[in-house]
């Protein structure tokens, strides 16, 4: 076995009793469990499961190439990338950079980075918004070593259509007919809003490929251009997708990674764990475990299944960070509802460590001399798994060798289609967002859309009592 590892006996109930699963049951349950990934291994690549192929030829070729000339021509010249873009178009790059570039990134000289400053606007809080364009005018006053990356498959996401236009105005004000050159839009390849304004201004464009959702992009354009513009190698990320996509082919049940962690979850949650936690050991990781929520939140969240009957589906994804929410969530996990299950991710070997040195001169502190960060990180979780398993609370380990963009590629892929796996086995649609798709056209109304206006009176209608104000 090469990558990642999973230790999932903290989820059976020779660990945790009657709140674990049985070991027997993932025997009993082979033959469905290898049925499900044949259906998978079939429809992979095709409709909205076309994400499955981005880490292969020809998708790949044509990705790497074509992010590749663009990078080369702008990353000399860039000191700040400024994405803009919400959701799937926002926290794939949000993670991409964290794990894989210093934490201090933005606040290192130019020659000591060797790429941009990034800037990832993931709202349109006002506020934050400004004071991001503040800072990039402060460096680059002409905003001449700026490039704005605005990511919308359509162009009509209103968040996504204000901080462009927006930036695009502070661009315009200081460089003029010489704007269009600092502007980079990944959008759909043939049509939408995004791809007219495109054409009618000469952006340079990437392609949102056809049948991949936002959820499913970062590996992607829509990721991938941002990483690169920062150095982060981008064929070791898609090198590790396509090792774990090959694993999680595997029609073997008890090989395949990505089809057992669907089958803990999904089976864990009709057992009353409805709430899933992922936690990294490793501040780098966290925004990982952000991205994973929106992918798990969105994909397995739905009212209907696909036979059109209400069930309500749907676990609740968390995001926790270890060592630091062992302070401020594991008394929760351990005494209060047993309803959830942890999934931890740990790092075998940091690219850095530091030793604790002695001169305190405290008794009760004399064991930490000697040992290192690192060590005690790992000491911390290793505690934390096993207060958990004390109080029966199901958990399951993901091992990273190193956190490296092959690794990162791996982990990706890896819940991507446990995802995919996960859907299947509860029987709905993970690929669409029927609750997301009524705020954003009750936003149009609100916002005097013309063709909406119905939605504002139904807000209206709905949200206008005052009665209950104090």
């Amino acid at each position: 076995m090469t990558g990642l590892r999973i230790d999932y006996a903290n989820c059976l109930s020779e660990r945790v009793g009657d709140h674990g699963l049985a070991a027997s049951d993932l025997a009993r349950d082979r033959d469905r469990l290898q049925a499900l990934t044949e259906q998978l291994n079939t429809s992979r690549g095709t409709g909205w499961e076309r994400w499955r192929t981005l880490p292969f030829d020809p998708d790949r070729a044509a990705n790497v190439a074509a992010v590749r000339t663009l990078v080369k021509r702008l990353a000399p010249t860039t000191d700040n990338l400024v994405v803009l873009g919400i959701g799937g178009s926002a926290l794939g790059n949000i993670a991409l950079h964290a794990a894989l570039r210093p934490g201090t990134w933005n606040l290192m000289p130019r020659a000591t980075r060797g790429g941009p400053r990034l800037f990832v606007l993931d709202n349109v809080d006002p506020v934050f918004v400004g004071s991001v364009l503040d800072e990039v005018a402060r460096d680059d006053p002409g905003f001449s070593r700026t490039v704005l990356n605005v990511i919308s498959k359509s162009g009509e996401t209103a968040e996504t259509a204000a901080q462009f236009m927006i930036s695009r105005a502070r661009l315009a004000e200081a460089l003029g007919a010489d704007t269009a050159r600092h502007i980079v839009a990944i959008t759909d390849a043939r049509s939408g809003t995004m791809r007219e304004i495109s054409l009618a201004e000469g952006f340079a464009t990437l392609p949102v490929p056809e049948g991949v959702g936002g959820r499913f992009s970062v590996l992607s354009p829509v990721g991938l251009f941002s990483a690169a513009m920062c150095g982060i190698d981008i064929e070791a990320l898609l090198d590790g997708a396509a090792e774990m996509d090959r694993r999680c082919s595997d029609t073997e049940p008890s090989r395949n990674p990505a089809l057992i962690l669907a089958w803990l979850l999904v089976e864990l949650t009709r057992r009353g764990k409805s709430n899933h936690v992922l936690m990294p050991y490793a501040n780098a990781l966290h925004p990982l475990a952000d991205w994973f929520r929106q992918l798990w939140a969105e994909s397995l969240g739905k009212r209907v299944d696909l036979e059109g009957r209400e069930v309500f589906a749907g676990p609740t994804p968390i995001s926790a960070l270890g060592a630091t929410d062992q302070h401020s969530q594991i008394q929760l996990y351990r005494e209060g509802p047993n309803d959830k299950v942890i999934g931890f991710v740990e790092v075998e070997s940091f690219d850095r460590d530091l030793e604790i040195p002695g001169g305190v001169e405290a008794e009760s502190l004399q064991y930490l001399p000697g040992s290192t960060l690192g060590t005690l990180l790992a000491a911390e979780k290793r505690a934390t798994e096993y207060a958990l398993v004390e109080s029966q609370r199901p958990n399951f380990t993901i091992t990273m060798p190193r956190l490296d963009a092959f690794h990162v590629g791996q982990f990706i892929q890896l819940w991507e289609i446990t995802t995919a796996a996960a859907a299947l086995m509860m029987n709905i649609d993970a690929y669409d967002q029927p609750a997301v798709e009524t705020g954003k056209v009750a936003t149009f109304g609100l916002m005097g859309r013309p063709g909406y206006e119905q939605w504002k009176t139904k807000v209206d209608q709905a949200l206008s009592s005052r009665e209950y104000v104090v």
